[in-house]
């Protein structure tokens, strides 16, 4: 049996922080209808709440391969926060709106 870790945060109604054993994501959304935001990529996923029937969607962020006549012998190592970056981002500007409602 392996070892688990996960811990949400709420931070403002609809936007979680999740953070686990492999990373950090974000999800957007309320219960029937959600977007997660990670360094994997995104997860959608629209559902009917309390009934356990959903479909989810991923899509990976692909890095670019090496152009013709360039060496990809060393690729680059390390995990990328980006994606991360850009859901705090937006995480950001909708608590703006928020407050300043």
């Amino acid at each position: 049996m392996g070892f688990r870790f996960r811990k949400s945060i709420k931070l403002f109604p609809g936007v979680r922080v999740n953070f686990s054993k492999s990373g950090v994501s974000t999800s957007i959304g309320k219960p029937g209808a959600t977007i997660n935001i990670s360094e994997r990529g995104t997860r959608t996923t629209v559902g009917i709440p309390g009934t356990g029937i959903s479909y989810s969607e991923s899509q990976s962020f692909h890095r670019s391969e090496a152009t013709p006549g360039t060496s990809a012998t060393n690729p680059p190592t390390g995990k990328s926060f980006a994606p991360v970056a850009l859901g705090l981002l937006v995480v950001l500007i909708v608590g703006l709106i928020v407050v300043s409602w």
